[in-house]
């Protein structure tokens, strides 16, 4: 193992390259959402940003989109 210290671009992508190389995609992706931190709050962001549409409504309104075109 060298002891030079790596830029974090290349720390970062052979510590995951090594990862996927142990664990495999799916799980490196796993075990790195564990030590993940977020203050986001998918709930209430989708809440926000999406409109208040049952699925009744969103079919309504592309078929009326459809009619326009």
């Amino acid at each position: 193992m060298s002891g030079v210290l790596l830029e974090p671009i290349e720390l970062r992508t052979r510590g995951f390259e090594a990862l996927v190389e142990a664990l495999g995609w799916v799980n490196a992706v796993r075990f790195l959402q564990q030590y993940e931190k977020s203050s986001l709050d998918y709930t209430t962001e989708r809440r926000q940003i999406l409109p208040d549409w049952n699925a009744e409504d969103l079919v309504h309104r592309l078929e009326a989109e459809q009619h326009r075109r």
